[in-house]
């Protein structure tokens, strides 16, 4: 887990990102928030609870910035924050811990705040707290959280008791926002949120994410690019399926939150999709848009995986063709059901992972020697890189972020394409 530091030009606002694309949108709208108030000498901690590493760096970096600037005010919100208030009110470094929807609330960096903690209910939460603005990354792409929370409840994951319920930004104001990012400039929008196949299931006229792609499609006619962030494949409705066969401005790449490719482990972790429908839903999109390239979230060692089990899930690199892996060993979560179950010796989920991350990188090779010799669209970002519409990163001359190039691929280093 890394931290991003986004930081005021002119001013000493600073917010330290952790953990989901959610978090880097919310950063923008936090910093805005705390320079409306006339705050300076501020650091915002916006906090991810995914794991137990996670919060271990967390508190880490807390202590650190405040050893580098002790005058320095650090204010705690996030995932973390709203899950377990009381464990960061306790370190002698924090001013103050505020919880997921108080962080967004427009007097909620104002001085003179007595109250060291303001969490409140999020599971009573029902209507959309998305901040209206975009996070930026690489100065080439912005990124729109259209949804947050989650109705599910996977036995590994923390986040619904972070996030609360399933909630959409209502169409007007997310096309609103896709306008406001033509208007910057930006080539390419990416559509992000904790679970966003769940995108407007909420809202009073009911939505799919699929229509909301096609209504930013057709309202913003010189949009280049569109991508989508992680998806549940179990919940890919029919809209999206087809705008992803017709629409060729939707990107060809696909992030799925597949976990496991054995069928008993996906019922432990209480995942929606079996083996199989990952499996079809691959073979699906490739049929109707031979140019996607899938990229997949797996666990390895999760409490009771057998090898015979873990080789399902090293099979299902190959099966569903995937391409770029994040791949996590398991490490218990606190307060979940899986960190009560029966755990793996000592170091088998780091074996298992390493296994995996090679078995990705041999795919990756391969998907990168089928690109020689073609002429690719590129968006470029800084330092030299960009990337293909499939999200493959391609090294360049260092030219200006956020410019649409075309460059003939002549080889790749293991990792980045080459250009002629």
């Amino acid at each position: 887990m890394s931290a991003d530091s986004n930081k005021a030009a002119a001013s000493s606002v600073q917010v330290v990102n952790f953990g989901c694309r959610v978090n880097l949108v919310e950063a923008e709208a936090l910093r805005q928030s705390a320079l409306a108030q006339g705050r300076n000498n501020l650091v915002i901690i916006n906090s991810c609870a995914v794991t137990t590493e996670a919060v271990r760096q967390i508190r880490q970096t807390i202590r650190r910035l405040k050893r580098e600037d002790p005058q320095s005010e650090i204010v705690v919100t996030g995932c973390a924050a709203q899950i377990d208030p009381q464990s960061f009110a306790a370190m002698p470094e924090v001013a103050r811990v505020l919880g997921n929807a108080e962080k967004l609330r427009p007097d909620a960096f104002a001085r003179g705040r007595n109250s060291r903690v303001t969490v409140g209910d999020i599971l009573s939460l029902k209507e959309s707290d998305l901040p209206s603005v975009e996070g930026i990354e690489d100065h080439s792409r912005a990124f729109l959280a259209i949804q947050t929370g989650c109705d599910h409840r996977c036995s590994f994951c923390i986040i619904p008791f972070g996030r609360g319920p399933s909630r959409s930004m209502p169409l007007p104001q997310l096309l609103d926002a896709v306008a406001r990012c033509m208007a910057k400039g930006f080539r390419e929008v990416v559509l992000t949120g904790v679970d966003l196949t769940a995108y407007g299931k909420d809202l009073p006229q009911a939505r799919s994410l699929g229509y909301a792609v096609k209504q930013i499609l057709a309202s913003a006619p010189e949009l280049a690019r569109l991508r989508l962030s992680s998806i549940d494949c179990i919940e890919a409705d029919e809209d999206l399926l087809d705008a992803m066969a017709n629409e060729r401005r939707l990107m060809p790449h696909l992030h799925l939150s597949l976990q496991s490719g054995d069928d008993l482990i996906l019922k432990r972790m209480k995942r929606r999709h079996s083996r199989a429908d990952a499996v079809e839903f691959c073979a699906a999109l490739r049929r109707v848009r031979p140019d996607i390239v899938f990229g997949a979230d797996l666990i390895a060692g999760f409490p009771t995986e057998s090898e015979a089990m873990f080789e399902n899930t090293l099979a299902l690199v190959e099966d569903c063709g995937l391409t770029h892996l994040h791949v996590f060993p398991f490490s218990p979560r606190p307060g979940t059901p899986a960190a009560r179950m029966p755990q793996l010796a000592s170091g088998v989920a780091r074996e298992r992972a390493k296994r995996l991350r090679m078995a990705g990188e041999k795919a990756l090779r391969r998907h990168l020697n089928a690109q020689i010799g073609k002429t690719l669209p590129l968006l470029s970002e800084r330092g030299g890189i960009a990337r293909a519409a499939d999200f493959t990163r391609v090294r360049i001359a260092d030219i200006t972020a956020g410019q649409m190039i075309e460059s003939e691929i002549i080889g790749h280093d293991g990792e980045m394409l080459l250009v002629s």
